[in-house]
């Protein structure tokens, strides 16, 4: 049996989750027991060095690096004067600056940041990191990585599919045998509306879909946003910031920037809404007998976003992940830190019919403090 405490920054870049498990055994059987979970907001100041970073000088990445191990570090000690609990092994995924999936015979790499050293001496603690460049060294695309934790988290006997919104959509469909699970990026999350938030209204976020229900959809735009190539390439699959990002978001409000704000909030929410919807039409649906969809991630707090899943979703349970004792907030970490488990105990944890790897990999490596 192992306490594991998981770090993990995600797209949407605000802050640091903490999720600390109590995790026995290893593999499908393994049971585990969150205990804690807190989030860490970054100062504003960190927000803005990252989101230079995802286009930055290398100076100022490798700065970068060691500053988020700090705040990864503070993250972890806080968690553990918080909960009283002292970890035998952190768990962190770092914070991904640039993603770039394996296309044809061109290879894929990726690059998260955090040293993870560091995280190890000033906690005193055996640190996990460095999770992806394993699966994409055996031909994955790296991502998603969450789909074996999320079988071992939400197994049985019918077909669910655990639907993660960060600042990228991804599915896993969580099937009764492992060999079957398959998962993928949909599309935008939340990346894309914050941009346009922050672009538009001068807001970080759209705090409970509050801005899009004061708009209308703008059926001209929504169908332009669907016809990304993305949308229709075929699983395995993963994209990023550098797709829907920023720059999209800068695009959107150039070419329509005679449009009133909140038509365009509303429309890249539905549109994030639809992105998810015909990811299930054209490669779930088809295949599996789906029973459940479980809703995680900072998008489940976007009441006009849910409304819409659950709207074009009738028929099929929609779940969010609350209701299995899990707060969204705490997901992503608690997924790491099941991952790490599989890596102290040599076992590997990449799910290939998701990442598209040729085999399956140990993931990460162990840093001593």
């Amino acid at each position: 049996m192992r306490t594991i405490l998981g770090l993990m920054s995600g797209t949407s870049h605000d802050g640091i989750d903490s999720a600390t498990a109590r995790i026995a055994g290893a593999g499908p059987s393994a049971k585990v027991k969150l205990l804690h979970w807190a989030h860490y907001p970054y100062p504003k100041g960190v927000r803005e060095r990252i989101a230079s970073a995802f286009d930055g000088r290398t100076e100022d990445i490798c700065r970068l690096n060691f500053e988020l191990a700090g705040a990864f570090a503070g993250a972890a000690l806080s968690s553990i004067r918080q909960s009283g609990i002292r970890p035998d092994a952190i768990a962190s995924h770092g914070q991904t600056i640039y993603h770039i999936p394996p296309a044809g015979k061109k290879q894929g790499s990726t690059l998260q940041i955090g040293a993870p050293s560091v995280i190890a001496q000033k906690t005193g603690v055996p640190v996990v990191a460095d999770f992806r460049p394993a699966d994409m060294a055996a031909g994955g695309q790296g991502a998603p990585l969450v789909p074996y934790a999320d079988y071992i988290l939400f197994r049985g006997r019918q077909v669910k599919a655990v639907q993660n919104i960060g600042g990228i959509a991804n599915v896993t469909v969580v099937t009764p045998k492992i060999d079957d699970v398959i998962a993928f990026d949909t599309g935008p999350g939340n990346a894309l509306m914050d941009e346009a938030m922050k672009l538009l209204l001068k807001r970080p976020f759209d705090r409970g879909g509050r801005a899009a229900m004061k708009g209308s959809p703008d059926e001209k735009l929504l169908t332009e946003l669907m016809s990304h190539p993305y949308l229709k390439l075929k699983p395995p699959k993963s994209t990023g910031r550098e797709l829907f990002g920023k720059p999209s978001a800068e695009a959107v409000i150039r070419r329509h920037r005679q449009k009133n704000p909140f038509d365009i909030i509303a429309t890249l929410t539905r549109f994030t809404a639809l992105s998810i919807r015909g990811a299930y039409e054209r490669f779930v649906l088809p295949r599996h007998d789906l029973k459940e969809i479980i809703l995680c991630g900072g998008g489940t707090k976007n009441g006009y976003l849910v409304g819409l899943l659950r709207e074009m979703f009738a028929g099929v349970k929609v779940s969010l992940i609350e209701e299995y004792g899990i707060p969204s907030e705490a997901k992503e970490a608690l997924s790491f830190a099941v991952l790490a488990n599989e890596t102290l105990s040599g076992r590997p944890s990449n799910v290939p019919g998701a990442t598209g790897a040729k085999r399956r990999v140990v993931l990460g490596g162990i840093f001593l403090p």
